[in-house]
């Protein structure tokens, strides 16, 4: 669809970035759109198109081309996933949370010898990654976990639950976030590389959720899980530390992820609203329906160049805690807005499944959750910026 936002953003892309973006775009119109309905009825997890995009170099797009990885930067994942997002919000979930979180985890705080043993078969997609942070009883507070992982010789044994763990039942690796010292605190969390096949480890069943339907997302339960100490994650203790840096990227991904949702829904809105006539002109000529138009246009070339900010920041080597925060909280309010008033323009018709944009507000909401809720990130937020003050 040749709209205002794809004209040439305010600074230069790259020729790489131009083509990843131009043939992920390709891809998913050719391979998702059609079909995306019906994933979203029927609940199941897209393996052959995850598959495809691994092929592709998706997975582990901007990942170390010596560990499997594309050698590409942040900047083209994000303009990938806000491509993904545009039809297919699940399937851009499965592709961030395995690309940020769970190989990004290894990315992160990973020796040598666990990139190599692990991330190249996760970077081509042969194996898809589970990041497990969040447990039934603890969410924001991630110092409250319960789960735990006692040293025994040479193995640690990890024992607890887990919940909404994105690729939880198809997941061929997880990364445990586990307490190692209960008595410290977050300093005495660290996190363990568990491979899905060993003994104890119980995904449970897909759970029912408002959207987000071909995303797998179940609990986990960790029942004496025996690791070797080699799957040890970074150092004993220094997993929360990490954690902090894995989530400032994986908020990027959402917030792209994000501004594909919002686009999606704009681009649904304006298609709509210049074919729907009422009193014998298009709905999308009266006036107070076109500064619908323009303020979701306008907020989303914003909530992009939020999001392409931090990535560039990300890129370069730079902090960009509070860019992340503030692209992930814009970003993904906008997202419910823009579906919000994407079902208005359509009227009757945008409350029904025949139409993409009921869909485009179910996957919306968990934006402003996953990864950081916006009131987490409102927090982030002012305590970078009260930092300046000092």
């Amino acid at each position: 669809m040749d709209t205002v936002l794809e004209r040439e953003l305010s600074f230069d892309l790259t020729e790489d970035q131009k083509m990843i973006r131009d043939s992920v775009k390709e891809f998913v119109e050719r391979n998702v759109a059609d079909t995306v309905m019906e994933r979203d009825n029927s609940k199941e997890f897209p393996h052959e198109i995850v598959k495809q995009l691994g092929e592709l170099g998706m997975l582990g797009i901007y990942h170390e081309e010596q560990y499997g990885g594309g050698g590409f930067d942040v900047v083209s994942f994000c303009l990938a996933l806000e491509e993904i997002a545009r039809w297919d919000a699940s399937l851009a979930l499965t592709v961030a949370s395995h690309t940020s979180l769970g190989t990004g985890h290894i990315a992160v705080a990973g020796s040598h010898e666990q990139k190599l043993k692990y991330m190249p078969a996760l970077t081509s997609g042969e194996q898809l990654a589970a990041w497990c942070l969040t447990e039934p009883g603890s969410g924001s507070d991630a110092s409250g976990m319960k789960t735990t992982a006692v040293k025994d010789g040479d193995h640690y044994i990890i024992n607890g639950s887990k919940i909404f763990i994105t690729q939880g039942s198809v997941g061929d690796i997880y990364i445990v976030l586990a307490k190692t010292d209960p008595s410290k605190g977050t300093k005495g969390i660290s996190a363990f590389i568990v491979e899905g096949k060993w003994d104890g480890v119980n995904p449970g069943p897909g759970m029912h959720k408002l959207g987000m339907n071909s995303s797998d997302t179940t609990e986990v339960v960790f029942e004496n899980v025996k690791v070797p100490a080699e799957n040890l994650l970074g150092d004993e203790g220094m997993g929360f530390v990490d954690t902090m840096k894995v989530l400032d990227g994986g908020r990027v991904g959402i917030a792209a992820l994000s501004v594909g949702i919002a686009r999606g829904a704009y681009e649904e809105a304006l298609k709509y609203s210049m074919e729907r006539k009422q009193f014998g002109t298009a709905i999308g000529n009266f006036q107070y329906m076109e500064g619908k138009i323009v303020d979701m246009a306008t907020e989303i070339e914003a909530a992009r160049l939020l999001v392409l900010r931090a990535a560039l920041l990300k890129d370069k080597g730079k902090p960009y805690t509070v860019e992340a925060s503030m692209a992930k909280l814009f970003a993904s309010e906008l997202s419910v807005r823009a579906a919000l008033e994407s079902i208005q323009i359509h009227g009757g018709y945008g409350y029904t499944k025949e139409y993409h944009v009921e869909r485009f507000l179910r996957d919306a909401k968990l934006m402003t959750i996953g990864e950081g809720t916006s009131e987490v990130q409102r927090l982030v937020i002012a305590r970078e910026l009260k930092k300046t003050l000092s």
